[in-house]
């Protein structure tokens, strides 16, 4: 079979009081949405660069969502297989 899907993930970013908020949304054709979020905290000895705070909390989101779509699939494969699914990170 082939086949060709191309699934959309938007991140989501916002920095309040030092605090980098992230959301990873994934829209699934026909199957839905999942999201994870991160977070990262600057610690206020260290000088404010901003990106590297979106990039944790993003990574973290990602790491999330990841996690959450792995759950997804695996309940997906017990409820067509009737057994457990061991999947691994």
């Amino acid at each position: 079979m082939n086949m060709n899907d191309r699934w959309l993930v938007k991140l989501y970013i916002t920095e309040i009081d030092g605090q980098t908020h992230a959301e990873a949304r994934l829209v699934m054709p026909d199957e839905g949405e999942l999201s994870g979020r991160g977070e990262a905290r600057r610690n206020p000895a260290d000088r404010e660069i901003t990106q590297a705070g979106e990039q944790i909390a993003a990574a973290r989101a990602l790491s999330d969502l990841a996690g959450k779509l792995l759950h997804t699939a695996a309940t997906s494969i017990e409820n067509m297989t009737h057994e457990r699914a061991h999947l691994h990170r």
